[in-house]
């Protein structure tokens, strides 16, 4: 097998519990499956939001599915300044202490005290991955990408191991402009 991982980019959006999302779109209202990401059972919605912070307002954010048991926004750390949200730059589901904002849907409004991050860029990998690339389950490591002219290596890259994932790299849309990603790019990890 192959010691390379596609590099993909994860453009701002928003999880949501079922009790938020009836708030935001009303009662009863299911997710509506726009088309499928990356990892298995995750998908992105037609139904979208407005992420309200002290300064700005994002408008249009996706909602990934399925539901979550927590309220979470991921932006990049260009939204978050545009719009006045501190984020802390964190893995997906360490909320505690994050930014705080509202999110505005057509039938209501959500308050979040806390939930907003910039996610920590991290590779999600099958426990068989991980082994053939001679990881575990939250190291970090370094990854080397080449792109036309901003080839670079990433730092602080953590891993994530789970038989639920499918293997896949994940940066935000400003590390993905910083390196010129394109489609179909991958990655390796790069011993120091």
């Amino acid at each position: 097998m192959s010691q390379k991982f596609i590099v993909e980019t994860s453009a701002r959006h928003v999880h949501v519990t079922k009790e938020a999302f009836e708030v935001l779109f009303g009662a009863g209202k299911e997710l509506t499956k726009k088309k499928d990401l990356s990892q298995p059972g995750q998908f992105a919605c037609e139904e979208r939001v407005d992420v309200v912070g002290e300064k700005n307002t994002l408008k249009n954010v996706s909602i990934l599915g399925p539901f979550r048991s927590a309220n979470q926004v991921e932006l990049s750390a260009t939204d978050a300044r545009t719009v006045g949200i501190k984020a802390p730059v964190r893995e997906s589901g360490d909320v505690a202490g994050s930014g705080a904002c509202k999110l505005v849907g057509p039938c209501g409004e959500v308050e979040m005290s806390e939930g907003v991050i910039i996610a920590k860029r991290h590779i999600h990998l099958t426990p068989a991955d991980a082994e053939e690339l001679g990881v575990k389950d939250k190291d970090v490591v370094y990854v080397k990408v080449d792109t036309n002219g901003r080839s670079a290596i990433l730092g602080d890259v953590v891993c994530r191991v789970s038989d639920k994932f499918a293997r896949a790299m994940h940066i935000d849309t400003d590390e993905s402009n910083a390196i010129s990603a394109f489609n179909g790019l991958e990655g390796e990890i790069y011993k120091v």
